[in-house]
């Protein structure tokens, strides 16, 4: 885990401690979500399936969530951006983070995996 460990390192706060709180949040979400690396940063996945990821977006300065089905999740929170399949959830580090609508969103992307309607691996 040196990548993941890295990848928070890097970033100053307030974005570090934002990204390590966000960390706790997601892992706390169920037993069967790890932390990974893939594609250079930090993912996490429900039962080695993909579900979500952690960044910091570019032109903005601020870290977010991405969540990979986020095409299926109508939320108000969530941005889609250029992006086709995934949307995003920023953050200003500054403030508390938003955890109730944080894992609402969370847990509504986790019931596409647990409810079979994204197949899991196995």
């Amino acid at each position: 885990m040196r990548e993941t460990d890295d990848f928070y390192l890097q970033h100053d706060e307030p974005n570090r401690g934002c990204l390590l709180a966000l960390r706790e949040i997601i892992l706390s979400q169920d037993k069967e979500v790890s932390n990974t690396w893939k594609y250079g940063m930090p993912f996490f996945c429900y039962k080695g399936k993909m579900f979500c990821y952690l960044w910091v977006h570019k032109k903005l300065k601020q870290p977010y969530l991405g969540i990979v089905e986020g095409k299926r999740i109508d939320h108000p929170n969530l941005l889609i951006e250029k992006r086709s399949r995934m949307k995003i959830m920023l953050f200003n580090p500054a403030e508390d983070l938003p955890i109730t609508v944080i894992e609402e969103i969370l847990q509504q992307a986790l019931n596409f995996y647990k409810t079979g309607e994204i197949k899991l691996k196995g």
